[in-house]
């Protein structure tokens, strides 16, 4: 499977010792632009992992396999990249926070003050 999208996170490197020797695991966050961004959890293994791509702001293209499995009667799905691309960067003013600014200011509308047994509900 394919993605391209805006890295957010990145989120703690991951490291062990198996019976094969060690490794490591780094997990990012994407998010897709569309009318309804999603967000998904993509991890990396070994030597795949290139802190020169994993930038905030950078538009990935990713290459995935997505695998489930099955354990105590749950199950649990992993997608992992064998393939990443920077296909881009996201100007640092078109971030896309600006319209998350409110709008409107509520202390203004709730000017009333609060006493301590009043609940807001």
């Amino acid at each position: 499977m394919q993605l391209k999208a805006k890295l957010v996170q990145v989120l703690p490197l991951q490291t062990g010792e198996s019976k094969n020797g060690p490794w490591k695991k780094q997990e990012i966050i994407l998010e897709t632009d569309s009318q309804y961004p999603k967000k998904v959890c993509v991890g990396i293994w070994g030597d795949k992992i290139n802190d020169a791509q994993l930038q905030l702001g950078n538009i990935l293209d990713v290459q995935f396999e997505v695998e489930s499995r099955e354990y105590n009667g749950r199950w649990y799905t992993d997608c992992k990249a064998w393939k990443i691309d920077i296909s881009g960067t996201v100007p640092a003013h078109a971030s896309g926070t600006e319209s998350l600014a409110p709008t409107t200011n509520f202390d203004a509308v709730n000017s009333q003050p609060i006493a301590e047994d009043d609940l807001p509900f």
